[in-house]
C-alpha cells in the first residue's frame, strides 16, 4: 500500500513538470510573457532596403525578418530559412547554387516560398531602385547588366525552380561559403510583392506590412513613441496542430517597446516598469555598468560633393580633421572612434583576420585644427547645414561638430527632421524625411548610420564607386546617366580600383586593392566616419536567455521573464 501511495505521490509531483515541458497550449488564456523594453530611438520605416541608414532600425529588423542564413555572435553562418543547399555546374558550364527553404509562413499565414526571395532581390537590382546592397549580388548571372538597364530584370540569374527551391546561377565558380555569409545580410531577407509593390512606404505602418521573423509588428505608428511586437504563431509552427505549443519556437508573447524620452525611460527602468533598456540617456552613461556589444554600424557625416564648398576635397578633409573623434566617443560613451570607413570585426583576405587591424588607423582620433584651417581656407561659401534625426545622440554629435566647424569660420545650422504623414489608398503612411533628403541629395551634410551589410569590406567601399553605387541609372531626368554614390562623389580612379578588386580572383590581391580604395576615400573624404556604435544595455535579473548576432543586435525569441504576470494588463490578470 505504501508503494502504491508513493507512486501516486511521484506521479502528482511530475504533472507540473510535464505540463511545463509541453509549453503554452494553443487555447491557453495566458499566452506568455509580455516584456517591457526601451529598445531604440524613434523609427519611421521598417523596410529592410533602408536598414543601412539607421542603427535604431537595425535593432528591430533582426526581430521581425529572417533570411536564408543568420550570423551568430561569433560570425558563423547558421541556417535560418534555408533547410539545405547544393551546388553543381549546369550543361552551359555555369555554376549553380540551389537553396531549399524550410516550411514556414508569413505573419498573416501565407506560406513563404522561393519567389519571395526572387522578388526581394530583383527589387534591389532594378535600375531605378537605389540601394547599396546591390553589389552583394553582383556575382549572380546578369546582375550588373540588369542593374544598368541593359537587359530585362527577368534575365537576373535568380529563379524559383520549385515552390520552395531558390536557384541562383553564376557565370563563374564562386566561394559558396563566402556567398552563404553574404546571404546572412539584413538586406537580403524575403519580401512580399503584394505588400512592398503596393505602397512606397508600406513598412511605415503596421496595417500595411507583413514579416517573416519570430515576431510581427502588432502596433507601430510613427511619432507615438511605442511599438508592440507579438509572437508570430506561424513561425515554423504547424498552425493546425492542437497540441504543438505556442511558444515552441518563440518564448515571449510580446515585446512592448517604448521609444520615448531617454530620461523618462531610465526612471521607468529604475522603478521596475521596464526590464531592458538599451537607450540609456547621455547624462547617465558614464555611471552605468552596462553590457556592451560591438556593432557594424558607423555614425557618418556625408558631404554633398556636388554642392559648394563640399565639391572641394580639401574642404571636406579639413572639416573632417576638425572633429576630435576621441572627444565624440567620450560624449557618446558607448562608441569607439572611427579609424576608417570599415569598422572592426570585418574580415580580410583569410576570412579570419581583421580588415581594420591590417589596414591600421587611417583617421586620427584627435583633431588637427591648424591643418583644418589651412585646408578650408579656399571655401567661399561658409554657411552650411547639418541634417540629422531628431534624437538625443544625433543632436549631441551635431552640437559638438557645429562648435568645431564654427571655429573654422563657418556658420552652421542644425536641421532636425522626423517624418511626414500622408494617406495613400486610404492607408496611413509615413515618409522618413531623413531618407528623403538623403536619397534626393537635398542636404549640405547629413548624418547617417552606415551599417555594414556583410562581413566583407567590398560592399561598403564599392558603394562609393559609380558602377557599384546601388543606383544604376538616372531614369527620372530621362538622360539615363549612371548614378554616383548619394554623396555625389565621383572618381574615375576610384571606380577603376573597385572594378579591379571585383575582378580579382586572388584573395591577397583583392585585399590589397580594397585597402588602397579605403586609403583613397580617406584622402578624398566624401563622407566623414565619426564613431562605431556600441549597443549597450542594462536588464533586470528576471530577464534571461537573451542572445545576440554578429551585427550587435539583441535577440528576444528565446527570452524568459520570471514573474511576468506583473506586467500583464489588469484585465488579463483578472482572468
Amino acid at each position: 500500500m505504501r508503494k502504491i501511495l508513493a507512486l501516486i505521490l511521484c506521479t502528482l509531483l511530475l504533472i507540473p513538470c510535464l505540463t511545463s515541458c509541453i509549453g503554452i497550449r494553443p487555447n491557453a488564456k495566458d499566452k506568455g510573457a509580455e516584456i517591457p523594453v526601451h529598445l531604440t530611438t524613434e523609427i519611421y520605416n521598417l523596410d529592410p532596403a533602408y536598414a543601412y541608414l539607421d542603427d535604431a532600425g537595425a535593432k528591430i529588423l533582426s526581430l521581425i525578418y529572417e533570411g536564408l542564413f543568420t550570423l551568430n555572435s561569433d560570425g558563423k553562418a547558421v541556417k535560418a530559412l534555408c533547410k539545405d543547399y547544393k551546388t553543381y555546374t549546369n550543361r552551359d558550364g555555369e555554376f549553380v547554387a540551389e537553396f531549399t527553404l524550410k516550411q514556414t509562413k508569413w505573419s498573416d499565414g501565407r506560406s513563404i516560398n522561393a519567389n519571395d526571395f526572387v522578388y526581394a532581390w530583383k527589387r534591389i537590382m532594378e535600375p531605378e531602385f537605389n540601394s547599396k546592397a546591390a553589389s552583394l549580388l553582383f556575382d549572380v548571372k546578369n546582375a550588373r547588366a540588369c542593374k544598368n538597364g541593359d537587359i530585362s530584370i527577368d534575365d537576373f540569374g535568380v529563379v524559383a525552380s520549385e515552390t520552395r527551391v531558390l536557384q541562383v546561377t553564376f557565370t563563374h565558380k564562386i566561394d559558396i561559403n563566402e556567398f552563404i555569409k553574404t546571404l546572412a545580410s539584413p538586406a537580403l531577407v524575403p519580401l512580399r510583392e503584394d505588400k512592398a509593390n503596393r505602397l512606397d512606404d508600406w513598412a511605415s505602418y503596421y496595417a500595411t506590412m507583413v514579416t517573416n521573423g519570430p515576431f510581427y509588428v502588432k502596433t507601430f505608428i510613427p511619432g507615438e513613441g511605442e511599438m508592440v511586437l507579438e509572437r508570430s504563431i506561424y513561425y515554423y509552427r504547424d498552425i493546425e496542430s492542437e497540441t504543438q505549443a505556442l511558444d515552441k519556437y518563440v518564448k515571449p508573447y510580446r515585446i512592448n517597446i517604448t521609444m520615448g524620452d531617454t530620461e523618462d525611460a531610465m526612471l521607468s527602468y529604475g522603478e521596475g516598469n521596464l526590464v531592458f533598456n538599451s537607450q540609456i540617456p547621455l547624462s547617465a552613461r558614464a555611471s552605468i555598468n552596462a553590457t556592451k556589444l560591438d556593432t557594424l554600424s558607423t555614425a557618418t557625416y556625408v558631404f554633398n560633393s556636388q554642392r559648394a564648398p563640399f565639391d572641394n576635397a580639401d574642404v571636406r578633409r579639413g572639416l573632417s580633421l576638425a572633429i576630435d573623434r576621441a572627444e565624440l566617443a567620450s560624449i557618446i560613451t558607448y562608441a569607439k572612434a572611427a579609424e576608417g570607413f570599415i569598422p572592426n570585426r570585418i574580415t580580410d583576405k583569410t576570412g579570419s583576420d581583421s580588415f581594420r587591424e591590417n589596414g591600421g588607423a587611417l583617421i586620427s582620433a584627435t583633431a588637427d585644427m591648424a591643418e583644418a584651417k589651412k585646408l578650408v581656407s579656399a571655401a567661399e561659401d561658409k554657411e552650411i547645414s547639418i541634417t540629422i534625426r531628431d534624437n538625443e545622440v544625433d543632436r549631441a554629435v551635431a552640437e559638438y561638430v557645429k562648435g568645431q566647424w564654427e571655429q573654422l569660420g563657418f556658420t552652421v545650422e542644425i536641421v532636425a527632421v522626423t517624418f511626414e504623414h500622408y494617406t495613400n489608398i486610404e492607408y496611413d503612411q509615413y515618409r522618413d524625411l531623413l531618407y528623403t533628403a538623403y536619397s534626393t541629395r537635398d542636404f549640405d551634410v547629413i548624418a547617417i548610420d552606415s551599417q555594414m551589410l556583410s562581413t566583407d569590406a567590398f560592399n561598403e567601399l564599392a558603394s562609393y564607386a559609380k558602377p557599384f553605387s546601388g543606383g544604376a541609372m538616372d531614369l527620372a531626368s530621362g538622360n539615363f546617366d549612371a548614378v554616383t554614390n548619394l554623396s555625389g562623389y565621383s572618381s574615375e580612379e576610384y571606380d577603376a580600383l573597385i572594378e579591379e578588386a571585383f575582378a580579382a580572383e586572388d584573395k591577397a590581391t583583392r585585399s590589397e586593392l580594397l585597402h588602397k580604395a579605403e586609403e583613397m576615400l580617406v584622402r578624398d573624404m566624401p563622407a566623414a566616419p565619426l564613431f562605431v556604435y556600441e549597443n549597450a544595455y542594462v536588464k533586470n535579473k528576471d530577464l534571461s536567455k537573451l542572445t545576440t548576432d554578429y551585427f550587435g543586435s539583441v535577440l528576444f525569441d528565446g527570452a524568459k521573464l520570471a514573474n511576468y504576470s506583473r506586467f500583464k494588463p489588469v484585465e488579463e490578470n483578472a482572468e
